[in-house]
């Protein structure tokens, strides 16, 4: 079984958890982050795709949004992982969430994760500095990156494999 994980990284967050998930996964594994590889892959070569992208200023990246709009026929004939990146936990990320990933996509997905996330002030420019500062008050580096959630949705995409 091959696998696709589709992400856009800003500050490394999602990349540290893709890394994680890529060798929680069994079979062989493609990870592509769409910020900043130019990497041609064809999505019918891959049993499943994953995707998933962080929140930033309350959206996730657009180039997530434009892939799934771009490949929204083509996901849907596929066992989907969907999962984000966020600082929130509770409601609002499960509302970032569904913000960030269309409902026909969601309720054909396979797989649904949220990953937790972190506020790498040292990776942030200046603006983003300030931005963080007052939306949380953080002015140090913060991780609360959920690893076990990681390995649940990893266990999840497993057992739909094992059953093909």
């Amino acid at each position: 079984m091959k696998s696709l994980i589709v992400y856009c990284s800003s500050h490394g967050t999602t990349e540290k958890a893709v890394r994680f998930l890529s060798e929680s996964l069994e079979g062989e594994v493609l990870a592509v982050d769409m910020k900043r590889e130019k990497e041609e892959f064809d999505l019918a070569n891959f049993d499943t795709v994953i995707i998933g992208g962080s929140v930033h200023a309350g959206n996730i990246q657009r180039k997530i949004k434009q892939f799934i709009r771009n490949n929204l026929e083509t996901l849907l004939e596929k066992d989907v992982g969907l999962f984000l990146c966020c600082m929130h936990d509770g409601e609002t990320a499960i509302e970032q969430f569904n913000h960030a990933f269309p409902q026909e996509l969601r309720k054909n997905s396979t797989a649904m994760g949220l990953f937790g996330g972190e506020f790498l002030l040292s990776e942030m420019n200046f603006i983003e500095k300030q931005i963080v500062k007052k939306v949380s008050g953080a002015t140090i580096d913060q991780s609360n990156l959920d690893y076990e959630a990681i390995k649940e949705f990893a266990s999840k995409l497993n057992h739909i494999k094992s059953i093909v």
